[in-house]
């Protein structure tokens, strides 16, 4: 029989979801045009949330959603590409490379998004608090970190095609279901520390992460109406 050990919590679950709902109904909108931009600007907002959210719940989160349970490093990187390092419950060295710049780039549209002037049919709520110049330059560099985030995420995509189809390791169930399957004849694999160490997932945490979303929700509302 096969061990379930919870890695995702609820939280880091539905901010993942809701992430991708987001970053498609923006590129969307945005591909759409017109009056559509507004939502393209809703979806902005929402995005801008959600990752204030992420990054403080990798403070404060569950045991692998915190950024201190898969920060990166040379030596890690490297032993994980020479097939030296054990398997990983959370994200391994490389995938956790991925997050952190996902998490850059969506932060840099985000904010930059804020700032945005088009002339025709959005205005930035804080453009008006900039200059002429300096609007142009954050609305030019959001405008062409579209295509960092276009490749972050064919790169993500491919990845998951590519362990699910060459090692057999299924990403996005877990991020589903929030457990991770261990066959009793992989777990030599893994370090008995992290097996040993489930994710909390209880209604505690659940609480806390609703109350720190809906506040941050809050803010970042009230922050764009009163500009």
């Amino acid at each position: 029989m096969k061990k379930l050990i919870r890695v995702w919590d609820l939280p880091i679950r539905l901010f993942h979801w809701l992430l991708v709902a987001c970053i498609v109904g923006s590129l969307i909108c945005v591909n759409i045009g017109g009056n559509a931009i507004q939502w393209h600007a809703y979806f902005g907002y929402s995005i801008l949330t959600l990752l204030i959210f992420r990054i403080i719940w990798g403070f404060i989160g569950s045991t692998y959603a915190r950024f201190s349970s898969f920060l990166p490093n040379r030596e890690a990187i490297t032993n994980y590409l020479q097939g030296k390092s054990p398997r990983f419950l959370g994200h391994n060295p490389i995938g956790a490379l991925s997050v952190f710049a996902l998490l850059l780039v969506l932060s840099v549209q985000a904010v930059t998004g804020l700032f945005v002037d088009d002339e025709i049919a959005f205005q930035g709520p804080l453009s008006k608090y900039l200059s002429e110049s300096s609007v142009s330059f954050l609305s030019e560099i959001h405008e062409s970190n579209q295509v960092v985030i276009y490749t972050l995420i064919a790169i993500h995509i491919a990845a998951i095609w590519y362990y699910k189809k060459f090692k057999g390791e299924d990403l996005i169930r877990p991020m589903i279901s929030g457990d991770k399957e261990i066959d009793p004849s992989e777990e030599a694999k893994y370090l008995p520390s992290d097996l040993g160490r489930p994710s909390k997932d209880g209604g505690l945490q659940r609480g806390l992460a609703l109350l720190l979303l809906s506040l941050i929700a809050v803010v970042v509302g009230y922050l764009i109406t009163v500009s």
